[in-house]
């Protein structure tokens, strides 16, 4: 049986099928594709955000809490578990080429490739799509873009403080139609893989599209969609709308419009993906996978982006859907799961031996031999300042309760409590009025650091930043 996996970054959980507060939102391919799978409606994140939770996603070992201080020289930012795959953690791409798999790697994450990474080990084919973000990729004279600078930050224009959507707009600055925008390419590059060798099965075919994640930049039509008839700003990265004063309602709307038709323009290029899939007649030897890292604010608790700050499902809850050839379909699971979970799921159902991590096998929660794997998950998720030491947040999450605390450093957030029966959108703290539920959960996750809380990490801390960015700044600041 092959695989296919899609791993989209910055998805929210709460688009793709009905009932959700995003699920207006246009994505007729990823619903059909969850339709016709087994949906894991509370998949959680075991470390976030972006590279912790890959490292996971790829060998089946936790990722929180920090243990490594590898050297990441050439990676940004600088926070902890940002770093390479450990060398003694085995990946599945490396586990399924020694066993006859033909792996490849098809992404435009660009964290994955920079210079100490190491997330392409076992994968046979790896083909890297140029430019999202700050990748370092396309320099040139700031001026060529300013034009388009203009279209999505006030004025005057503060050329050092938007030196990271500069070098991005370098980045894009040859988009001629939407087919040269960074998803198309990725899920075309994976067609033409398969077009080349669907032949060759057993495969392992891992696409990471970075979209939807910041900036919100999808081809103009697709934001009228959730916002017609706009001509102000597009403020493709949120905090440029707070820049010179508040933004108004209209330009707020916009944002979100701009995230949604980020991620309907996604789908549009999934689709092509999965009839890829139909036209070569693999759909019924293929087992498909449609992930994501972690979700994003979208003017909950008053914002946009993500960070340790706010460990509720809009950022933490993870899409997980998984179509297999052979059944059973349209079910949803409804145990607690986590992302390093996927490996040993992925294995067991190829009939691969996996007892090396730190994961669970998913599947007998859908043949019901199992109602639940665990009582409660942990999530940590990375603080990206420079102060501290393997700072960040966690929560110790079950069917009642979200604690949430800081681990690394005391904030000021303290303790966070929130009671699920009575507060399901996680809105109001209530550890003064349960101090022994407080005092559990921290036990629990004192277990897991190996030492009283808050801790301390064992990272050094500090503050890189990309290179191009780095040059942009020196040379803005001369003008």
């Amino acid at each position: 049986m092959n695989v296919v996996c899609i791993c989209l970054d910055t998805f929210r959980a709460d688009i793709v099928g009905e009932g959700g507060k995003y699920s207006h939102a246009q994505t007729p391919n990823l619903d059909a594709l969850a339709a016709d799978s087994i949906r894991f409606t509370r998949a959680f994140g075991e470390c976030q955000p972006t590279l912790q939770m890959r490292r996971a996603l790829f060998t089946g070992m936790r990722s929180f809490p920090f243990r490594y201080n590898f050297d990441r020289r050439g990676q940004w930012p600088f926070m902890p578990g940002w770093h390479k795959i450990p060398p003694g953690q085995e990946t599945i791409a490396e586990v399924l080429l020694a066993r006859g798999y033909l792996t490849a790697l098809i992404a435009d994450t660009y964290h994955m490739f920079k210079p100490t990474a190491n997330f392409s080990r076992g994968f046979a084919h790896l083909d890297f799509i140029r430019g999202q973000e700050t990748d370092n990729w396309s320099s040139g004279d700031p001026r060529l873009i300013e034009e388009q600078l203009r279209r999505h930050v006030r004025e005057p224009i503060d050329w050092p403080r938007h030196a990271r959507v500069v070098n991005y707009l370098l980045n894009q600055r040859r988009r001629q139609s939407e087919d040269d925008y960074s998803c198309a390419r990725v899920f075309r590059a994976a067609c033409d893989w398969l077009q080349d060798n669907h032949t060759m099965d057993p495969f392992f075919l891992w696409i990471d599209s970075f979209d939807p994640h910041e900036p919100f930049d999808p081809p103009k039509a697709y934001a009228d969609l959730y916002c017609p008839g706009y001509d102000g700003k597009d403020f493709i990265v949120p905090n440029a709308a707070w820049e010179g004063g508040d933004p108004t309602e209209e330009e707020l709307r916009r944002i979100e419009a701009l995230y949604l038709g980020e991620v309907t323009f996604v789908d549009k290029w999934v689709g092509v993906l999965l009839n890829k899939l139909e036209e070569l007649k693999l759909s019924d030897d293929t087992l498909v996978i449609f992930l994501s890292d972690h979700g994003t604010q979208l003017r909950d608790r008053g914002g946009f982006g993500k960070s340790a700050r706010h460990l509720h499902p809009f950022n933490t809850q993870l899409n997980l859907c998984v179509r297999h050839p052979g059944g059973p379909a349209n079910r949803d699971v409804t145990a607690l799961v986590q992302n390093h979970d996927l490996m040993p799921t992925i294995l067991s159902l190829l009939e691969i031996p996996c007892g090396w991590t730190d994961g669970e096998n998913l599947w007998p929660l859908v043949t019901e031999e199992k109602s639940a794997i665990r009582e409660r998950i942990i999530t940590g998720w990375a603080d990206m300042s420079a102060a501290g030491s393997g700072r960040g947040r966690a929560s110790v999450r079950d069917d009642r309760w979200n604690f949430c605390t800081s681990v690394g450093y005391a904030d000021e957030a303290g303790d966070e409590l929130f009671d699920l029966s009575s507060d399901p959108e996680e809105c109001h703290n209530v550890a003064g009025e349960h101090a022994h539920v407080v005092a559990d959960r921290r036990a629990e996750l004192e277990a897991l650091i190996g030492q009283p809380l808050p801790g301390s990490g064992v990272e050094h801390t500090g503050l890189l930043e990309a290179p191009m960015v780095a040059w942009l700044n020196r040379r803005l600041r001369e003008w």
